[in-house]
């Protein structure tokens, strides 16, 4: 079988260079978003996410990110998403991991709990709220809010709740170092569980879990250190937070500063810092890069390593965004969609030798 030929660089390009977190190097510096794809049973992956997952393998991507999985079947997005609950899970899983590091990328899982936002249909079928009589189920919140009107009310969860959400977590990661991943992604952004309880406008409890952002961010920190105990102490965690609300009243980038220097403290080594989604009347202001600035705040004022993401498209974009210290990453998503082999083209724009499947030579010569 042909292999891969080596990245030789005919410059320095900060893009291409390796990254190392804990005990894994990473190839270069562009990472695959994880991005759900409503294509599951039962939690269970499927061809689809080989195909899929593989291909951007194949493509030149450092870290390939498996979808926001549930870490409890009431925490999936839809009944089509992802999971990691239960130990059956983890052979189709493992058959990805071993082709994705075949391909020289380095496989990752981001765990997740949908919270409010659980319960609902894919996005082709407009994303509506599931009620229990449909074939939902109760949804569960920090605070009995809904996201939109026309969802369901979160039950308000009690202190033993929000210890087992931890604790499920904590078992999924444990699972999916079984299943051969080597890093593993906390999913505290877009509107879901933990970014729930950090948002004022979300929670509004008068607890130890609500109030002060110490208290809000609790839950966060308490499942960071459950999780970094469950894995091995070389495997990198990493963790994906909306560093703002874009809501008059809610989480600021000072609170994502605070935030990332008490997760880096517990555990955490990189952060991807996405923004908004915590409530249905947000007004983002998008524009290429429109997330950047956050990532260079939190890096420069935590010190933790960060990777951007958001409308990411361009080979120099990215490439300056590393080469000028905004971020250690960029983290790509529809781009990858639209083009797996983003970062063979953009090795071969920037003046590197992609370092291209053996079967694909005649494509790169």
């Amino acid at each position: 079988m042909a292999t891969s030929n080596p990245t030789v660089s005919e410059k320095v390009v900060a893009l291409f260079q390796p990254l190392t977190i804990r005990g894994v190097t990473l190839r270069n510096r562009i990472f695959m978003s994880p991005m759900c794809q409503y294509s599951s049973d039962d939690g269970f992956a499927t061809d689809w996410h080989l195909v899929h997952l593989g291909s951007r393998a194949v493509g030149g991507a450092a870290l390939i990110t498996v979808e926001a999985t549930g870490v409890t079947p009431e925490g999936r997005i839809t009944p089509a998403c992802l999971g990691l609950y239960k130990d059956e899970h983890i052979a189709k899983l493992s058959q990805i991991t071993k082709f994705v590091e075949s391909r020289g990328a380095v496989p990752a899982i981001q765990l997740s709990h949908a919270g409010r936002k659980a319960s609902t249909r894919p996005p082709k079928d407009l994303g509506t709220f599931i009620p229990v009589s449909e074939g939902g189920w109760q949804i569960i919140g920090p605070s009995p809010i809904p996201f939109r009107p026309t969802d369901g009310t979160p039950h308000e969860m009690t202190v033993g709740e929000i210890a087992g959400v931890t604790e499920a977590h904590a078992k999924a990661a444990q699972r999916a170092v079984k299943a051969g991943f080597k890093a593993i992604e906390i999913h505290a952004a877009h509107g879901y569980l933990l970014n729930e309880f950090m948002s004022p406008l979300s929670n509004t409890r008068t607890d130890s879990y609500g109030g002060s952002l110490e208290n809000r961010i609790r839950i966060t920190i308490e499942t960071i250190k459950a999780v970094r105990s469950a894995i091995p102490a070389d495997m990198p965690l990493m963790m994906k937070i909306s560093a703002i609300d874009w809501a008059e009243g809610g989480f600021t980038i000072e609170d994502s500063v605070k935030l990332a220097i008490a997760s880096k403290a517990a555990g955490v080594d990189l952060i991807t810092c996405s923004s908004g989604n915590v409530v249905a009347h947000q007004k983002v202001e998008f524009k290429p890069g429109f997330n950047v600035p956050f990532a260079e705040k939190v890096r420069k004022e935590s010190g933790i390593l960060t990777a951007a993401v958001g409308l990411i498209t361009q080979p120099e974009q990215a490439n300056e965004i590393v080469e000028s210290g905004k971020a250690d990453a960029v983290t790509l998503a529809r781009e990858l969609l639209r083009d797996p082999y983003f970062a063979l083209h953009a090795a071969k724009a920037l003046g590197v030798k992609p370092a291209f499947p053996g079967q694909y030579t005649p494509a790169f010569l």
